[in-house]
């Protein structure tokens, strides 16, 4: 069996291993869901006789790469709506797109000591501070934290004080470099801040599902690596995504 020695490097790039032969595997994968893919990849690689192989980035800027066409077999997207263009495209094969994780927006004060409610007052008792969410346009944590602010009645009052990220992950960067006092970031990154960080959840109810949808692109219908690890996400991945602080609903089907 073989392990991949997992990097991630400036490009987004994971792995420098080719990902070209016919049991290689090459993985498009949202930024948010990149330390949870790093370790489905490394059980996948240490179990199978396939090698798998990530390339991360923010999903609208995957999508649009899949679309120019670079050379990905699985594209692990944050959101429902772009897997779905790439089937209604002809770009993935159909009736391979299920939902392999849902995401939850977590509000991070990072000047503020406490938890839950103190996060949130804080956060409407500051009106001069920056704040920083993923791109809405190209991130779908983005969406949903603009999806939050104007559902609360605050995105006026925010739009003049945003720091937008790129990703998720560069959201994460900046507020950890104090670049911004509030940030919108994934809850599966709660992990890697402070333990002591001021986190608030919020409610489900004023953003729509973050359901994070995989698909088989049409260049591997008949790769056995690409299949093989399709079924390894949807089979017993899922207890690595649901420990990593997802919600799995391929578990609850």
């Amino acid at each position: 069996m073989r392990r991949l020695l997992a990097i991630i490097t400036a490009t987004g790039l994971i792995g420098t291993q080719d990902a070209t032969a016919s049991d290689d595997v090459l993985i498009a994968v949202a930024s948010n869901f990149v330390p949870t893919a790093t370790e489905l990849v490394e059980r996948f690689n240490e179990t199978t006789d396939y090698r798998a192989t990530l390339s991360s980035g923010s999903t609208g800027k995957l999508y649009a790469q899949i679309v120019n066409g670079a050379p990905y077999d699985v594209f692990l997207s944050a959101d429902a709506s772009r897997p779905a263009l790439l089937e209604q495209q002809g770009q993935a094969v159909p009736d391979s797109r299920f939902t392999y994780a849902v995401g939850a927006l977590l509000l991070w004060a990072r000047n503020v000591d406490g938890g839950g409610d103190t996060c949130i007052d804080a956060f409407l008792d500051d009106r001069s501070s920056r704040i920083s969410i993923a791109n809405p346009k190209i991130a779908p944590y983005g969406a949903a934290a603009q999806e939050y602010l104007q559902q609360a009645g605050l995105w006026e009052d925010a739009v003049d004080r945003l720091i937008i990220g790129e990703n998720i992950s560069q959201t994460l960067q900046f507020v950890s470099a104090g670049g911004a006092s509030f940030g919108f970031i994934a809850a599966a990154q709660a992990p890697f801040i402070s333990p002591n960080a001021c986190l608030w959840e919020v409610p489900t109810t004023l953003y729509a599902p973050i359901r994070q949808q995989a698909v088989l692109l049409s260049r591997s219908r008949d790769s056995e690596a690409a299949n093989a690890f399709m079924s390894f996400l949807r089979g017993d991945g899922q207890a690595i995504v649901v420990d990593r602080g997802y919600t799995s609903e391929t578990i609850s089907e």
